[in-house]
């Protein structure tokens, strides 16, 4: 059987003394209970409720599944108990606005509960992760009456949310989808269409479901100008605020999936549903992506959260495994086999579970810090260079820590043999799981492009700035201490590549757009390697500094140092062939005609 223990040791090392959160956090307006001691007891709480709550019910979940009956959906037994729990522990409203009864914590604690949930079971998170992207459209978009109507039991996870956007006939073209919403005399609209692939369109958790529904408008333009977004509820709200007449929607069917079958992907039919418009008529667009940065970013916690549980497990196994003996020798004596963990190559796969894991946490919080600083800061400038960070690094973590999370998961069922494809060790389970997240909330070579197409071109680079700027800086500061020597030359060479990659696609793409399509993913790639080199670099600053000042956590310092190696040497040199593929352009991907496919 897996199990599961949250690693508090290592996101308490991150938070307070590599980020150190603090210092930031005491700036920003809002943030003054986020006092040291609160989020200690919220980091003891969330380990609490992740492990003894929602990880019991992970594997059983996984093998009954949800089921579906005349438009019901039932979720596995034991997840309505775990989500009243998870509700009445307040976790659903953590980052929330007080206003509607949040707690206002900042999104960097969000970030560390959403690692935990989604190490502890991926499908359960799922339903309050929806919830919390129509949190974040309806709180930037809505009008105060829908406001008010909705987020207040959303916050409290009494209701929960959806988003409706993909359509049969419009997977990633949202420009195609043909859902339409005719204006009633009431001001409201009726809502006609069927979406497909709608993460907890339907459940029994809750009492009500609060359906965002992308949709046209009688008149409105053709392509991504002419979307409008709509909210539209399962129940109708009376105005008192209790729950009236059902809607005229339903769920058709639910998906039989590879992964997280727990978690209801339903088909949802919209015959002249009541909805109200949220954001402006034709501005759906700039309203849904409020909701799907927020899922981005939460999926690329699911990489993370994933590849952290099977690489738990990888280890755990590695030391009880006994086969053969070690190349150099024996190490166990005593025992008939030594434990596969003495083999170079079972170390070669739980180091770069444990160096991406470690890494990519120091990033994913970086981010959730840089979208509290976005949010809260009282100067402008900060705001605006903190967003900018957000807006950049919102596709790479995306696309690269999904593509991580099923190959640590993939390395996890490698380092368990045979055993590891059987589904009582509960590792099969984890690449089945981990597999969607690089499809969903835009498939990884749509962040790709996003990269290229989108986000390297703003103000003329000024987002790339935001990241080439800090490094630069660091390298320079850096550049004479002889012990980080290992760590800032690496680093100085993957920065210099990646620039380098940089003005190629910027120059070719102006002239030839599929130039910078072909050189999309690679290059994505390559910039996700170089900021978990600076992230390394950064840990390994305060782990030399830390080793001489607490003794008694040496051997923690000295294996960040090492996992720090290990990921400057065996890892960050991919950038090097990725570097390559950049610079071989578009003929070896384009010149082949589809007849000879």
């Amino acid at each position: 059987m897996p199990s599961y223990t949250a690693p508090l040791d290592h996101i308490r090392f991150i938070l307070n003394d590599v980020l150190k959160v603090q210092d930031t956090l005491s700036q920003l307006p809002g943030c003054s209970e986020a006092t040291p001691e609160t989020v200690d007891a919220i980091l003891e709480g969330a380990a609490t409720v992740c492990q003894e709550v929602l990880f019991p019910i992970n594997q059983s979940g996984d093998k009954e599944g949800c089921t579906y009956s005349n438009g019901t959906v039932t979720t596995p037994k034991g997840f309505k108990e775990a989500y009243k729990t998870f509700i009445e522990g307040g976790w659903t409203s953590l980052p929330c606005d007080p206003a509607y009864g949040g707690m206002g914590m900042p999104h960097v604690l969000n970030c560390v509960m959403q690692e935990m949930i989604c190490s502890a079971n991926m499908s359960f998170g799922m339903y309050p992760g929806l919830s919390h992207g129509a949190y974040e459209a309806l709180h930037q978009f809505a009008t105060d009456e829908l406001k008010a109507t909705y987020l207040p039991k959303i916050v409290t996870g009494e209701w929960s949310g959806t988003m409706n956007l993909t359509e049969p006939h419009a997977g990633t073209d949202l420009g195609l989808i043909k859902t339409k919403a005719v204006p009633q005399a009431d001001g409201s609209y009726a809502v006609s269409g069927q979406k497909i692939f709608i993460s907890a369109g339907e459940h029994d958790l809750t009492s009500n479901i609060i359906h965002l529904v992308l949709a046209r408008l009688p008149d409105a333009p053709e392509g991504v100008k002419g979307i409008s977004l709509f909210v539209v509820p399962k129940f109708l709200v009376n105005a008192d605020g209790s729950i009236g007449a059902r809607n005229t929607l339903q769920c058709a069917s639910i998906e039989h999936k590879m992964g997280i079958k727990a978690s209801a992907t339903c088909v949802m039919v919209y015959e002249g549903a009541k909805g109200w418009l949220v954001g402006e008529p034709n501005k759906g667009l700039k309203a849904m992506f409020a909701m799907m940065n927020a899922a981005r970013l939460g999926v690329a916690m699911q990489g993370l959260g994933i590849a952290e549980v099977a690489q738990q497990n990888a280890v755990a196994y590695a030391k009880d495994r006994l086969q053969m003996r070690s190349l150099d020798g024996v190490k166990a004596p005593e025992k008939p086999a030594d434990p596969i963990i003495v083999h170079p190559d079972v170390r070669r796969m739980l180091l770069t579970g444990k160096a991406f894991c470690e890494g990519s946490r120091m990033l994913s919080y970086l981010v959730g810090l840089s979208l509290d600083i976005a949010q809260l800061h009282p100067d402008e400038a900060e705001r605006q260079e903190a967003e900018d960070f957000v807006a950049l690094m919102t596709p790479i973590i995306k696309a690269y820590q999904t593509d991580m999370g099923t190959a640590v998961a993939n390395l996890a069922m490698q380092v368990h043999g045979g055993m590891g494809y059987i589904w009582d060790t509960g590792i099969e389970q984890y690449a089945r799981d981990a597999r969607i997240a690089e499809i969903y909330e835009g498939t990884n070579g749509i962040q790709a492009l996003d990269l290229v197409g989108r986000k390297m071109g703003v103000g003329y680079g000024r987002l790339l700035r935001r990241f080439f700027h800090p490094v630069s800086q660091f390298i320079e500061a850096e550049m004479d201490n002889d012990a980080m020597a290992e760590f800032v030359l690496p680093l100085t060479k993957a920065v210099a590549k990646l620039q380098q990659a940089t003005a190629t696609i910027a120059q070719k793409g102006l002239k030839d757009p599929l130039e910078a399509g072909a050189a999309s993913s690679d290059y994505l790639r390559m910039f996700a390697l170089t900021a978990l080199a600076f992230c390394w670099a950064r840990i390994a600053k305060v782990a030399l500094e830390k080793r001489e000042t607490d003794a008694g956590r040496k051997e923690f310092y000295d294996g960040e140092l090492a996992t720090a190696r290990f990921f400057m040497t065996r890892m960050l040199p991919e950038y090097e062939s990725r570097f390559r593929m950049v610079m071989a352009g578009k003929g070896p991907l384009m010149e082949l005609q589809a007849s000879g496919f």
